[in-house]
């Protein structure tokens, strides 16, 4: 056991790490949202705080369009490959080991992440999912590709054949839904935008009370992210996402992506003429970005692939890359600093208090600074900081941090 040790940095996948990075600043663009706002003014562009109008809702577009969806698809594919990378064969019992202590103490750090600083953690789901996923590691690509993309559709099914079934219920039915989902009354988002501003103590049990509203969902949520995470271990194991495939394999899914990401678009626009009516919304409205979603995300992945491959646009690959190897580190990193900016008593108190386009300046400066402080961290450190608390909690041993430390 103690000669288990994490991948030394010359051992690294340099491709895994710059796909990893976009998608976790790509995620921040879709997050910030919710993190400003009541979570149905996130999900209905039309709703305040945060609605727009003609002339802002390219903010909105180009955060569908471009990022949602993909960016937490992209980042599943990701998590399913490190499965495997970490745990290895099922017969490797050591690593197995290994593998069970990662998602078990990611299961506490997403708990109170979820809790104490924003509801929308991802982490929890993540690993109770891949408490699951992991049994699936010694399965064939071919094996894996079938049954995730069974799962895929199915969750995606249940996901958008639930939303098309609101147009059957009693009108008090629907209205209750509406209310609760989508358009709330005013006076719920003044007490929102309160309860949020006040201060700590009132901030906090607000994102707790969203926090367990949103944990009903997650067996649904984590049917379409243990399919997703079985398609990104099989494209692993495939070369893949090594960058062993052929180019005319990452020609191909460039294409189809660009296809899928033309209609995508296409339905974003039609969801504009119709102003984002909730029936509508709950079902063909969000079908296509729901079902092409991985599709646009190997788009991506080929792209940044490809630039590796080749060795262009290394100012933008090698930033990248750091970024990826501290994620963990990244992704709390955007929740602090997005709830110091929008929290009462954790920091400024301007929840409620931003529209859309400026959260996109907001996004950018962020992302500006985890791409500039991620490469200055690694040229003195072997790892982020949590990434090494995650590390030392899973290999049960000392782990070196510093360039000169032993590991």
């Amino acid at each position: 056991m103690t000669d288990l040790a994490p991948v030394q940095e010359q051992s690294r996948i340099k491709s895994l790490d710059v796909v990893r990075g976009f998608a976790l600043l790509g995620i921040l663009a879709v997050n910030a949202a919710f993190f400003a706002a009541p979570f149905q003014a996130a999900q209905n562009p039309l709703l305040p705080p945060i609605a727009i109008d003609a002339s802002t809702m390219w903010s909105w577009f180009l955060m569908h369009v471009v990022f949602e969806f993909k960016m937490i698809t992209l980042f599943s594919m990701l998590f399913g490959a490190s499965i495997y990378l970490v745990g290895g064969e099922r017969s490797d019992k050591d690593r197995g080991g290994v593998l069970h202590r990662r998602l078990a103490w990611m299961v506490l750090f997403g708990a109170l992440h979820g809790a104490l600083i924003w509801y929308g953690d991802i982490l929890l789901v993540y690993a109770l999912t891949g408490f699951l996923v992991m049994f699936a590691r010694s399965w064939r690509p071919r094996t894996l590709f079938i049954v995730g993309g069974i799962l895929f559709v199915l969750s995606t099914v249940i996901f958008v054949g639930a939303g098309a079934a609101m147009q059957f219920a009693p009108a008090e039915a629907l209205e209750e839904m509406r209310n609760k989902m989508w358009s709330p009354p005013a006076e719920e988002i003044e007490r929102i935008i309160a309860a949020y501003q006040a201060g700590v103590v009132s901030a906090t049990r607000e994102n707790i009370d969203n926090w367990l509203s949103f944990l009903g969902y997650m067996p649904m949520f984590m049917i379409r992210t243990a399919g997703v995470m079985m398609i990104g271990m099989a494209l692993f194991k495939t070369g893949f996402f090594s960058g062993k495939s052929p180019y005319w394999v990452y020609l191909l899914m460039a294409l189809i992506g660009a296809a899928a990401l033309a209609v995508v678009a296409r339905q974003a626009w039609i969801n504009w003429q119709l102003r984002f009516d909730f029936v509508h919304m709950m079902g063909a409205g969000n079908l296509a970005n729901t079902a092409l979603s991985p599709f646009i995300s190997l788009l991506y992945a080929s792209l940044l692939i490809m630039l590796v491959k080749s060795g262009a646009l290394r100012l933008l690959t090698e930033p990248l890359a750091a970024a990826g190897r501290m994620a963990f580190t990244n992704y709390i990193a955007q929740s602090l600093i997005m709830t110091t900016i929008f929290y009462g008593g954790r920091g400024f108190g301007l929840w409620g208090e931003v529209d859309r386009p400026t959260l996109w300046a907001i996004v950018l400066a962020i992302w500006a600074v985890q791409l500039i402080w991620s490469p200055l961290w690694l040229s003195r450190f072997k790892m982020g900081p949590l990434e090494w608390l995650w590390r030392r909690l899973s290999y049960a041993h000392p782990v070196g941090m510093t360039k000169t430390a032993a590991a």
